[in-house]
């Protein structure tokens, strides 16, 4: 997801996002640790889009504020 396509997201979306994000990269994590991944790469790309989305979220917090 690119940083555009997010910022045209409410704060409500990003959040779900984020919840979403989160739980994907840990099942994939669980993945990783018992058994080899199709494509590691995943979890890079994973981790790059839940910290571009808390970027966001937080730019967004702080902007309201």
């Amino acid at each position: 997801m690119k940083a555009k396509e997010i910022r045209e997201l409410s704060t409500e979306e990003i959040q779900e996002r984020i919840r979403e994000e989160e739980d994907q990269l840990s099942q994939l994590k669980f993945q990783h640790a018992i058994a080899e991944l199709p494509n590691p790469m995943v979890l890079r790309q994973k981790r790059r889009d839940l910290a571009r989305l808390t970027t966001i979220f937080k730019e967004k917090e702080t902007a309201t504020d």
